[in-house]
């Protein structure tokens, strides 16, 4: 097997572990990945907006509207207008919220991180830039990624058919010369 092909299993066999560990995880907290950790930026940046969320956590914010949104049907985030400037809103968690993320498994095993913190910080640094790098050469720097890999059913020929109105994920038409807006 080539080298180029034998990166290809590898990464076929990394992708495979963290869906595994995502089903886990819904099943377990009943959160997918892209909403546990949206919800773990709430809880570290406190009072924040929609912007800085999606910058925080490198997702679209269109997307990170749309889990906000399965997020306050749960009363687990609420929403607020800023007081000074009605057009800027701000996401918190409840207390709902906040009891779920304590009872929340992390976003990858336990048993990975454990390993991971084990290594010398040179070869953490190698095995982290290793993966910027492959991410570079595959040309992903500009996919919405958040730090979380969340699997989706491939898509059929038709492209309204590359999301559901239920998914978590990019939405269907993102131009990616645009800039985000701010807030």
């Amino acid at each position: 097997m080539k080298n180029h092909e034998e990166v290809l299993v590898a990464l076929r066999r990394i992708i495979r572990a963290v869906d595994i560990h995502s089903r886990k995880l819904m099943k377990v907290s009943g959160f997918t990945g892209p909403q546990l950790i949206v919800i773990q930026s709430i809880q570290e940046l406190g009072n924040v907006t929609i912007g800085s969320i999606a910058r925080h956590v490198n997702l679209s914010q269109a997307t990170v509207t749309s889990i906000l949104d399965r997020l306050v049907k749960r009363n687990l985030v609420v929403r607020s207008r800023n007081e000074t400037d009605k057009r800027v809103v701000h996401a918190q968690l409840t207390p709902e919220g906040q009891a779920a993320l304590k009872q929340s498994p992390t976003l990858l095993q336990d048993e990975f991180i454990q390993r991971f913190q084990e290594l010398k910080n040179w070869e953490q640094s190698q095995i982290l830039s290793s993966l910027q790098r492959l991410a570079e050469m595959m040309d992903a720097q500009n996919i919405d990624a958040a730090p979380m890999l969340e699997i989706a059913p491939l898509p059929s020929n038709k492209p309204e058919e590359f999301t559901s109105p239920d998914s978590d994920l990019v939405p269907k038409e993102k131009n990616l010369n645009e800039p985000n807006s701010s807030d």
